[in-house]
């Protein structure tokens, strides 16, 4: 470990409205987050002059003080280390000076950690090292195909975050399931909970237990009906919340598991499907992010964008089409 004098560091647009304590966490990724509350307890961290606590929002202009601090290697990718053949080309629904909007493939996570060297992130970061800000304003499963948003400027950041808070954002993914959905629309509230298998795994589970409701999360996905086959059907998911694994634990209790989803789903239907030879088949789960609406942050422009399904899962539907009738 070694000691790094940052001295005093003057805030602009790039940092306005960040939580001091994750503006350090962010500058000092390999420093224990105790040690960052420990120093801003301390006052060891001024901004102005004065004692701030961790919830301090910085502010344009600020003078932000910071102490000597022992910093160890980050485990988060430096851009800097991926390889040029490793680079990948995003297909962009949207950009703007404040907004980025990809349609990300399936098979790659949005940011580097637990076993993988980097994401979305790390590779925009990578390819555009010019770039003062970009940030995830939200996340997708690593095998979910579709829309994702990123933030190129805070202040753009900080009014989604709002917004998603506020239920103003609309989104809506397509899933197949098994089996025949009957229903046009339903509304489906269930609760969830997470939990850690004995494999030190985390997982989600409708909480029906009484005794831990305090600990349970509202959950709501508005389901419509796209398409029936006999033996599978197509769905729009709609979040209403946006819960760790909503759309494939509600519909998994439900008896309508996710085609290809490798946790919650229909294990011997996922390994014929990923095998079989003849069409149609399916390697990864069947979750396509495919409509996003909200507020432009700085112009208030009503966006609604799109993302069409990825080949494979469109090459799925159209064998179900050409070997099975809809209903």
């Amino acid at each position: 470990m070694s000691n790094t004098l940052v001295g005093k560091e003057c805030i602009d647009e790039t940092c306005n409205n960040q939580r001091i304590d994750n503006f350090l966490f962010k500058r000092f990724r390999g420093v224990p987050k105790s040690h960052i509350y420990q120093i801003l307890r301390s006052g060891q961290v001024r901004v102005n002059g004065k004692r701030i606590n961790a919830s301090y929002r910085l502010q344009l202009d600020d003078i932000v003080r910071i102490p000597p601090i022992k910093k160890t290697k980050s485990n988060v990718s430096n851009p800097a280390q991926i390889a040029q053949s490793q680079l990948v080309t995003f297909k962009i629904i949207f950009e703007d000076e404040a907004l980025l909007v990809i349609d990300k493939p399936a098979g790659m996570a949005v940011h580097g950690g637990s076993g993988v060297s980097f994401g979305v992130i790390e590779q925009l970061r990578a390819q555009h090292p010019n770039w003062k800000f970009i940030e995830l304003v939200h996340r997708l499963d690593r095998e979910t195909s579709g829309i994702l948003l990123l933030a190129k400027k805070r202040a753009a950041l900080v009014d989604l975050h709002r917004q998603i808070r506020e239920g103003l954002t609309e989104k809506h993914y397509l899933v197949l399931v098994k089996g025949k959905w009957r229903n046009a629309i339903q509304h489906v509230k269930l609760p969830l909970n997470k939990y850690v298998t004995a494999t030190g795994e985390r997982r989600v589970a409708i909480s029906m237990d009484a005794r831990n409701m305090q600990k349970s999360l509202s959950a709501h996905t508005v389901v419509r009906l796209q398409k029936v086959w006999n033996d599978f059907s197509l769905l729009d998911a709609e979040l209403k919340t946006g819960r760790t694994h909503q759309i494939r634990v509600h519909l998994a209790h439900l008896g309508f598991p996710i085609v290809g989803d490798d946790k919650y789903g229909d294990f011997t239907l996922n390994r014929q499907l990923a095998r079989t030879k003849q069409q149609p088949n399916l390697s990864r789960m069947f979750l396509h992010a495919h409509t996003l609406k909200f507020m432009h942050p700085l112009s208030g422009e009503q966006l609604s964008l799109m993302a069409p399904l990825s080949m494979d899962l469109q090459r799925f539907v159209n064998g179900l089409d050409g070997l099975l009738e809809p209903v």
